[in-house]
């Protein structure tokens, strides 16, 4: 039987907006939209908040998620990377003898995540026979016509592409920070989600995508959720 698991990363010590995976986010800490959205889902046999923090804790084991231990030192400084924090976790489940086939990380700040886009996505990796999967959205402006400063003055980055129309030039995307799931035995092997043999998408419409740094990209992402809970939003 095929084994997954939810990781939901939440350490204490974000800088920009401190407290940031607990703050309130229209009404509940936005940590809460990460836990219902895999709880809703239904897809896991594990949904679990990777922390160092025990407020966090609390708050997550609130609101459904599981916080089997607490994450190390090395793994909840400024330089780990997520891959760390994933590699952490799955490690200590094998330790402990339990093991998953597939494991997703549900960043703890994606409040438009949902269960359906869970479901959705994973089946896509089956469609496609993908190792590992980005939920990203297209770039709005075609990346080959970016412009630098050099000298202190401003020219292509790619003047080869200065004559090529717009809508002849390859289509891009960025990675949209909301999920990522990867096949566990492969991820564990290559250590990177985007070195994770065979890489899907899951494309997202821009109005459900919004970064969340500061306190204006904060604003921003609830307007964003609040216009979006009055309309349905169609999917690539």
């Amino acid at each position: 039987m095929m084994k997954r698991i939810a990781i939901i990363p939440a350490r204490g010590g974000s800088k920009r907006i401190p407290r940031k995976n607990i703050k309130e986010f229209l009404g509940k800490p936005i940590i809460a939209y990460s836990i219902e959205a895999a709880l809703e889902s239904e897809l896991f046999d594990e949904v679990m908040v990777s922390t160092d923090d025990d407020e966090i804790a609390n708050v997550a084991r609130a609101y459904g998620a599981s916080i089997p231990f607490i994450r190390s030192k090395s793994a909840s400084d400024d330089f780990a990377t997520l891959a760390d924090v994933a590699k952490e976790v799955l490690s200590q489940y094998n330790d402990n003898g339990e093991y998953f086939d597939w494991a997703c990380c549900i960043l703890p700040t994606a409040p438009f995540v949902s269960g359906d886009k869970l479901i959705r996505s994973f089946s896509i990796l089956f469609d496609i026979s993908a190792d590992s999967l980005i939920c990203v959205k297209k770039n709005s402006y075609p990346i080959q016509r970016s412009l630098i400063e050099s000298n202190g003055f401003i020219e292509l980055m790619f003047p080869e592409n200065s004559k090529e129309r717009s809508q002849d030039l390859e289509e891009t995307y960025q990675d949209a920070g909301q999920f990522y799931w990867v096949k566990t035995n492969i991820f564990l092997e290559k250590g990177n989600r985007l070195s994770c043999g065979n890489t899907g998408k899951f494309v997202l419409p821009e109005m459900e995508v919004q970064d969340i740094d500061n306190y204006q990209d904060w604003e921003l992402a609830e307007l964003k959720f609040k216009v979006l809970s009055r309309r349905v939003v169609s999917y690539d």
